[in-house]
């Protein structure tokens, strides 16, 4: 067996490894309350895919117990390079955390219309005259960051935290929320009480485009639950192919969009409510419970990383060190788009 043969058989198997890791740390998301820790933890560290989060925070956990790091849970994390440039080097004797990074190739298309006409680049290879290229994920390879704790050198600028009184709302969330929702073709309405739409907090109606929230709420529940339908628009939309989901989980997904925005804005998300993870996990058929889990996540993830990436509102950190200057977009790490989970057509008229 040649060298290249034993580095990819090599490489492979830190990969399997890996995928091994993320199934066993994935499936003892058990209950609610485990779910809404994770998404907790993602939200912190959003820039990441929810894969790589859970490889991240069992591996931290890990030299927490292990004496290697002071905390159980990680603060800042970054590559070898990315700690060199804020003059921070990794101490010797720490172990970084495997995570799965993208691998992409070229491929280069005179007739990018046909998708059977793509054809992939060499490296150093130029496309022919007049030739469209693109830029697509070819796979996966393992690649190491490291919490700040394992770093030494030159201190980290620390971000404000949010502080929010009981019930209080972060300034200007509701208003951004509220526009992101009219930039998507809906009407808010204000109700004045549950039982004005059948006794939920608020309401997404498809066919009459409007969404409806629950006035005589505090300023933190009427935000949640606004937050809750913004990801009813986003996902659920009966059109869309790739929301083809379980009344259930879809119900799960707003909710937890709706989690991960309060998270990332400091707000007290004990009260946000997912049923057992065992039961709505399994009721997708052809998928096992760590696959629906899995792209669950992550398309919960993307959705309330597209939501805080338009709002102005302070938010706490993505888990990226302040001053890094991330030389990619934020799903770079993503190693492959989640896979959608076959169900009944999503219901024309969804709440909370």
């Amino acid at each position: 067996m040649s060298r290249q043969q034993l580095d990819r058989a090599a490489r492979d198997a830190r990969i399997e490894a890996l995928q091994k890791q993320l199934a066993t740390s994935v499936s003892a998301l058990v209950s609610g309350e485990d779910w809404r820790r994770a998404l907790e933890f993602a939200a912190r560290f959003r820039s990441r895919s929810f894969s790589n989060t859970m490889l991240i925070y069992v591996q931290h956990y890990k030299a927490f117990e292990e004496g290697r790091v002071p905390e159980p849970t990680p603060t800042y994390v970054a590559g070898f390079k990315q700690w060199l440039s804020l003059d921070r080097h990794v101490m010797k004797g720490q172990t970084g955390y495997a995570i799965l990074a993208p691998v992409t190739a070229r491929f280069a298309s005179s007739t990018p219309e046909n998708a059977e006409s793509w054809r992939r680049l060499a490296r150093g290879e130029e496309p022919n005259r007049g030739e469209s290229v693109r830029s697509k994920l070819v796979g996966v390879k393992p690649a190491h960051v490291w919490d700040i704790s394992q770093t030494d050198g030159k201190p980290i600028p620390e971000r404000p935290r949010p502080t929010l009184l009981q019930g209080q709302a972060p300034e200007g969330l509701w208003e951004g929320l509220a526009a992101q929702i009219q930039a998507r073709g809906f009407t808010m309405k204000a109700v004045p009480a549950a039982a004005a739409i059948g006794d939920a907090n608020g309401l997404t109606d498809y066919v009459t485009r409007e969404v409806s929230v629950r006035m005589d709420m505090d300023d933190a529940a009427r935000v949640k639950t606004l937050a809750h339908e913004l990801g009813h628009v986003m996902l659920h939309r009966p059109d869309n192919p790739d929301a083809s989901l379980h009344r259930g989980i879809a119900e799960i997904e707003a909710e937890s969009v709706a989690l991960m925005i309060g998270a990332a804005h400091g707000l007290d998300t004990t009260s946000y409510t997912v049923p057992y993870v065992s039961s709505w996990a399994s009721s997708v058929p052809g998928k096992s419970a760590v696959e629906v889990v899995t792209a669950t996540a992550e398309r919960v993830r993307a959705t309330a990383v597209t939501v805080l990436d338009s709002l102005d509102t302070p938010q706490l950190g993505s888990g990226d060190p302040p001053g890094l200057h991330r030389y990619a977009a934020v799903h770079r790490e993503s190693p492959r788009r989640a896979p959608t989970c076959p169900a009944p057509v999503a219901p024309m008229v969804v709440g909370l």
